[in-house]
């Protein structure tokens, strides 16, 4: 990942980083074999870099995190959920072409 400010999420450290975490978070579940996912990484870097400090933004490898993925729901991905105050409050899934400003949208929405 480029941004240092994607943290990148595992089984043992998701509850920490995320359902015990204060403020909005957007945890993107991907996988590396997953174009989609890797069509939209760019994207979440680049909302990583413009809400640093307001948004906590979190990447989460389905195949290596099979359990947070199952506990979750996941079907398909790449899916992106927000969280706020360590609640699921929100999803978007797939890799729509107008990614950037539907979680721009999402991220709007949640922080208010």
């Amino acid at each position: 990942m480029a941004s240092a400010n994607v943290v990148t999420l595992t089984t043992a450290n998701f509850a920490s980083e995320i359902e015990q975490a204060k403020g909005l978070a957007l945890v993107d579940f991907w996988a590396t074999w997953c174009g989609p996912c890797l069509a939209i990484a760019p994207v979440v870097e680049q909302i990583a870099d413009q809400f640093a400090g307001k948004v906590k933004v979190a990447k989460l490898d389905t195949d290596a995190n099979t359990d947070t993925a199952v506990r979750f729901n996941v079907r398909s991905i790449p899916t992106i959920m927000f969280f706020k105050d360590g609640k699921h409050v929100d999803t978007v899934i797939g890799a729509d072409p107008r990614i950037k400003s539907i979680l721009e949208g999402k991220i709007q929405q949640h922080l208010s």
